[in-house]
């Protein structure tokens, strides 16, 4: 029986939310699959046929050791060159020099470089984060807070980065498309969590609000050409083994406002045969 190893953290030894979905479906395979923490140097992740990175949702305060973690295993998915581009928002210019529509972002340097977008709200987050942590909403009165808000992220040793608030998301939500092997998946709505709210059981994440949803197909078009312009930006040849795409309307149609091929929720439970077909992928990948 082939042996694949779920790369997850320490917060997480049982697995996220698809571990027990995706493991079932890998078993149905004849594929093995068990979990291993990123950082555990007990474990030889060299021994598995592949290594998936799923939940090493720990890696945003610790990223120069995730890295040097990933270009440490052979045989990973996504690939470390993928990750270590991936895991800085900074890609979003990327993707905007090949074409896509992005949601506009700044970067301060210091407080008083703030720019304030043109619109009656803004969010200022960290470029290397993950699940709402460090992300604030500030309306265009509040820029000493913002400014404050700027500086602690400096202090911290995080790039700042600022966006507009699309005001969209408070009627529609997020729509997050989930890839397998280059093909849509299924797609979930996902609310917004910039108001705040408590932690998940983690402590890893800002709770999520979630239900499932039927793409657009302006969505699935651009989940598609997102998939493609990352692969020009990294200059990869190869087709990531899972990617999800989070969109928000803007004035003209979606926006990308983040490509997560690091760790991602998939969201598996949301489509009764996404275990299967990203069991399928895997075991593609280890013939």
């Amino acid at each position: 029986m082939a042996g694949v190893i779920l790369a997850t953290c320490r917060a997480l030894t049982d697995g996220d939310d698809d571990h027990e979905l995706l493991a079932s479906a890998l078993a149905t395979l004849g594929v093995g699959a068990s979990l291993a923490v990123w950082d555990d140097p007990s474990v030889d992740f060299d021994v598995a046929d592949l290594v998936v990175v799923r939940s090493t949702w720990d890696y945003t305060d610790r990223r120069a050791e995730f890295l040097a973690w990933a270009a440490s295993v052979e045989r990973l998915a996504n690939p470390a060159a993928t990750l270590a581009w991936n895991t800085d928002k900074r890609y979003l210019d990327d993707l905007g020099l090949v074409g896509l529509p992005v949601i506009s972002t700044t970067y301060p340097a210091t407080p008083g470089d703030l720019m304030v977008p043109d619109t009656e709200r803004f969010v200022i987050k960290p470029t290397v984060g993950a699940g709402s942590k460090g992300a604030r909403r500030f309306d265009r009165s509040e820029r000493d807070q913002a400014r404050a808000h700027v500086a602690v992220l400096l202090a911290e040793g995080r790039v700042p980065m600022v966006q507009p608030y699309l005001e969209s998301v408070d009627a529609r939500g997020e729509t997050d498309v989930v890839l397998i092997d280059g093909v849509v998946s299924h797609a979930i709505e996902k609310r917004s969590m910039l108001g705040g709210g408590p932690l998940d059981a983690s402590g890893l994440f800002v709770e999520e609000r979630i239900r499932e949803r039927t793409p657009t197909s302006s969505e699935v078009e651009l989940a598609c050409r997102a998939l493609v312009a990352t692969r020009v930006a990294t200059s990869s040849p190869a087709t990531p083994l899972y990617a999800r795409v989070d969109l928000i309307d803007g004035p003209a149609g979606p926006l990308v406002v983040e490509v997560e091929l690091t760790e991602p929720s998939l969201f598996l439970a949301f489509d009764e045969e996404a275990p299967q077909r990203l069991a399928e992928a895997i075991v593609r990948r280890l013939s």
